[in-house]
């Protein structure tokens, strides 16, 4: 087949799911990857558009898995041009108490498991000659939040592999881009953005007084795709809706 094809960590639901479906909207065959191996849910899906997702079965907390994965899609016939690591977990604790379980769990979803599937990736990017890493970090990267020590030190670290990376591999071509949500609605966490205290705060604190949706992320990192332009590269853009410097 000798396709070039998207890998997308965290594919199943979620961001995860727009940005699949978005990319193979817009023509881009989608290396899906999750823990179960589905399809995207996405009930707003054609069969054009399904009929670009390769569906796999991975856990980016493990190495063999992610290599099998891309052993999986290579063997497909498909050349690797990107990826997206979107894959994370998102935990909560109090600093004085989070424990050794807790700290390992989200250090390893949302940063280990970025450099993990980018070293995994950087053989075949090669041998595509090049391609764009997307990591999916947060704009928690650069906030004090309550409870959420573990997860901000995590997405802070996505950033810093994203740099380190963009400067080392810059002359193979490859470029690495950090895209930090803010407050994004999915079907995970649709009640508690929509009800309750969150929502009330929320609108207060987003200039525009409304979360964002994760098909607003998916358009960042599909235009990033088709436009990025060769020079950028290195850089956190953050995503929501000025959230982060509202004062």
């Amino acid at each position: 087949m000798n396709q070039n094809c998207i890998v997308v960590t965290g594919a199943s639901r979620g961001i995860g799911a727009a940005i699949a479906h978005q990319l193979a909207t817009g023509g881009y065959y989608v290396a899906c990857l999750s823990r179960s191996g589905s399809a995207p849910k996405r009930e707003d899906a054609s069969k054009e558009v399904t009929s670009r997702w390769i569906p796999v079965k991975a856990d980016v907390t493990d190495a063999t898995s992610l290599r099998e994965a891309f052993e999986t899609i290579i063997g497909k016939g498909f050349r690797i041009t990107g990826l997206v690591n979107n894959a994370g977990v998102h935990l909560e604790g109090s600093s004085a108490e989070i424990s050794a379980d807790h700290w390992r769990e989200v250090l390893d979803t949302n940063a280990t498991s970025v450099l993990t599937t980018c070293q995994v990736a950087y053989p075949a990017l090669l041998a595509s000659g090049g391609g764009l890493i997307i990591n999916i970090g947060s704009f928690f990267d650069k906030m004090g939040v309550k409870r959420n020590l573990a997860y901000c030190a995590s997405k802070a670290a996505v950033g810093a592999i994203t740099r380190c990376l963009a400067v080392e591999w810059a002359s193979k071509g490859i470029r690495v881009i950090d895209v930090a949500p803010g407050y994004i609605q999915t079907d995970l966490n649709v009640e508690a953005l929509t009800t309750g205290p969150l929502r009330a705060y929320l609108e207060k604190r987003i200039p525009s007084g409304t979360p964002g949706t994760a098909d607003d992320v998916a358009s960042l990192v599909t235009t990033l795709y088709n436009d990025g332009g060769r020079f950028l590269t290195g850089e956190t853009i953050y995503i929501d809706g000025a959230q982060g410097i509202a004062h």
